[in-house]
């Protein structure tokens, strides 16, 4: 059993960039399926499925995005806040990601965000992860 299914999810798509992977699969759920929109509607990810894998449990299908080179959109992605210390932020404490090339996903009242999105609503709420 995981204590972290966030990092997992986080990891894996680290691990699967760098070894230049085309498609990165891992258990599914609500929480994990709305990050990875967040990836998707912000351009590091192509697109985001579902599958059935084994024993009949339900699969996340990611389809990593490369540009020329092969070089990966995603450089780096970190978890912030963790099981053992968890992170709040204010709105007006949702600091930029490598001066704004980057994005903070963020867990609020109104559901998960991109720190662009929840500056617009005015919510702060808990740092996920970071990805540039």
């Amino acid at each position: 059993m995981l204590t972290d299914p966030i990092s997992d999810m986080l990891t894996r798509v680290r691990n699967a960039v760098m070894a230049r992977h085309e498609r990165v699969v891992m258990p599914a759920s609500r929480l994990k399926r709305a990050v990875a929109e967040i990836l998707v509607s912000e351009g590091y990810v192509s697109s985001v499925g579902a599958d059935v894998g084994e024993e009949g449990r339900e699969t996340i299908v990611m389809v990593l995005k490369y540009g020329r080179d092969r070089q990966p959109a995603i450089e780096g992605i970190r978890r912030v806040s963790r099981p053992g210390r968890r992170v709040y932020v204010g709105v007006d404490k949702i600091t930029k990601v490598r001066s704004g090339l980057g994005i903070s996903v963020l867990s609020t009242s109104r559901g998960v965000l991109s720190d662009r999105q929840a500056r617009s609503l005015g919510v702060g709420g808990e740092l996920l992860c970071e990805v540039w």
